[in-house]
């Protein structure tokens, strides 16, 4: 744990992001404390192409991840127990944790049953400390919910996400405004939220291993690089991020995706890849409620050389056949080696039904 004050300056914000950890299977460690000591997770069954939605850190010694699917991790860890969801047990847990978040601040925005970004710069608890109210609030999920919880505090919340990972599990980190830049320099560009094992690869091989590297590039130069997304690098890597955080967001989408080691050759491999996240979406889509809200389908593919397109129609329903013609639609469009491919359904506005809650969200990926 790393404590010390952080800055009362005015104008700064003091944003605190807090997750549990491995939520679904500490819960469930939580009721059984036998299953402590197992490898653990919880998502579908193998046998049913089911994918690991969230593991306790003894399976992650052995390399098994959330999003994973269940057939890999049997395969990394043969000794692995997965059990199924219990989803009325997260969902009080979840409750009883936003509840604790909102005593210090209306500020909340859930971004998954466990997860939040809390914006207490206005908060007079602990006399305004964030560092203090942070661990208050871990102690206060250890005492009443009977897990444990990491968090991060620092001035916007794209810093406060990177540290609340700095010390898990179990950990609390503070990032100063006054110690933000020089944090956010010395990271290596694979804590970039969007930068996964392929790019942070070519990244390297552009000779940039950390954000003080990357921020020798120019805004022009990334954006040809890496279209649209070198915009996002050049922001993160000088650690801005300006947006606020909102209560009660609306969930507008729900999307699964994959980067892939090798890229998909042929449009027969994207098909068949395809056909691998489809039964994901759609148990997301239901752990989500999220069924009679589906109005759109879409397909998002990046190619080898970084250019993405997205293709979507008006569709209510997860069908292999439209999904298939999305995909043959936007490969169509450039005909090249494809290294990302997404598959997900566009939502209904909140005005137009009813609007999802926190405890309808499906779980974030793990930390």
């Amino acid at each position: 744990m790393f404590l010390h004050q952080e800055s009362s300056a005015p104008d700064v914000r003091k944003i605190i992001h807090c997750d549990c950890d491995c939520f679904y299977a500490a819960v469930e460690m939580r009721d059984n404390p036998a299953l402590a000591e197992l490898p653990l997770a919880v998502g579908g069954q193998p046998d049913r192409r089911g994918v690991i939605a969230t593991c306790n850190y003894v399976a992650r010694r052995y390399g098994v991840r959330s999003a994973m699917s269940s057939a890999q991790a049997v395969q990394r860890c043969p000794g692995l127990l997965i059990l199924p969801p219990s989803m009325d047990k997260y969902r009080a847990a979840s409750r009883t944790i936003l509840a604790i978040y909102r005593d210090y601040t209306p500020l909340v925005q859930p971004l998954s049953l466990d997860e939040a970004y809390l914006d207490v710069t206005d908060s007079p608890h602990c006399r305004g400390s964030a560092t203090l109210m942070a661990e208050e609030i871990r102690t206060r999920i250890r005492q009443e919910v009977g897990i444990t919880a990491s968090a991060g505090v620092g001035p916007n919340k794209f810093i406060a996400k990177i540290a609340s990972g700095w010390n898990k599990p179990d950990g609390l980190y503070v990032v100063r405004p006054q110690d933000a830049d020089g944090f956010v320099a010395a990271l290596p560009v694979g804590k970039l939220h969007g930068v996964g094992r392929v790019t942070a690869a070519r990244l390297e091989r552009l000779g940039i291993k950390t954000c003080g590297d990357l921020r020798s590039w120019s805004k022009l130069d990334l954006q040809q690089t890496f279209g649209a997304f070198g915009l996002r690098l050049h922001s993160l890597c000088r650690g801005e991020d300006e947006r606020p955080v909102s209560p009660d967001l609306p969930r507008k989408s729900i999307s699964v995706e994959t980067t892939y080691d090798v890229d998909l050759a042929t449009p027969e491999a994207c098909q068949a890849a395809l056909a691998e996240l489809l039964p994901l979406l759609t148990q997301r889509i239901a752990r989500a409620a999220a069924g009679p809200l589906v109005h759109k389908a879409f397909v998002k593919i990046k190619f080898d050389n970084f250019r993405q397109t997205t293709v979507e129609t008006v569709h209510g329903e997860v069908t292999p056949a439209v999904f298939g013609e999305l995909l043959d639609t936007g490969w169509q469009r450039h005909r090249r080696p494809v290294r990302l491919l997404g598959a997900g359904v566009r939502l209904v506005e909140a005005g137009d039904t009813a609007q999802l809650g926190l405890f309808g969200e499906p779980p974030a990926p793990v930390a």
